[in-house]
């Protein structure tokens, strides 16, 4: 069973009817999937950010739509580039034994090697496209770092065999996280091999 959350059909579509639905707490949103028709719904705004804060945006929902119980996810929401608030959400319909794709933001943990010795850390990809039954979308994925040394990459291709019950729809060389050598670093290292500038003498 996932995370309950109750949401309401919604009949009036005027924009004065859309003013007043978020003006008293609440997010307009659309339900689908399935093979059922769309539904215009709203859900309570403080509701849907606890369970976005407290079980990440891949949650399973059981989402009550006038008394009845469905399983959904989140499939995508709109978000007010200035101040942050969710404008619009989108419920996707699930069948618990059928695949879905889901966005899932990645994770560095770990001090890595290669900073502590001077090196810089780049972060190359912050999320990942994945296959997956519905129970089993992980709400991150968590990419240990701490033995990256200076050119060491961390790859799609290793993280694979921990997470081998989820299909991750990207290249095995796709880079995720890579520890590179710092300018003041290089630096050094050209002061070391610099030629001298003492003339050479003739013999």
């Amino acid at each position: 069973m996932g995370k309950k959350l109750v949401a309401e059909v919604r009949k009036d579509f005027r924009k004065s009817a859309l003013k007043n639905l978020r003006n008293n707490g609440r997010i307009p949103a659309v339900v689908y999937g399935r093979g059922e028709e769309t539904k215009e719904v709203s859900v309570n705004r403080s509701d849907l950010l606890k369970l976005l804060r407290e079980h990440g945006r891949n949650a399973l929902i059981s989402l009550d739509l006038n008394g009845e119980v469905k399983d959904a996810v989140l499939s995508d929401y709109q978000v007010d580039s200035i101040t942050q608030e969710v404008l619009h959400a989108d419920f996707l319909l699930v069948d618990m034994a059928t695949e879905i794709q889901a966005r899932v933001p990645i994770t560095l943990v770990g001090n890595a090697k290669g900073v502590q010795t001077g090196g810089e850390l780049q972060q190359l990809l912050y999320e990942v496209t994945i296959t997956s039954k519905p129970r089993e979308i992980p709400e991150y994925i968590e990419v240990d770092i701490s033995e990256l040394e200076i050119g060491d990459v961390v790859k799609v291709a290793d993280l694979r065999e921990k997470y081998s019950s989820i299909t991750i729809n990207h290249e095995d060389d796709d880079g995720i996280a890579s520890v590179t050598a710092s300018r003041v670093t290089l630096e050094d290292a050209e002061e070391e091999v610099a030629p001298t500038s003492e003339p050479v003498e003739a013999l």
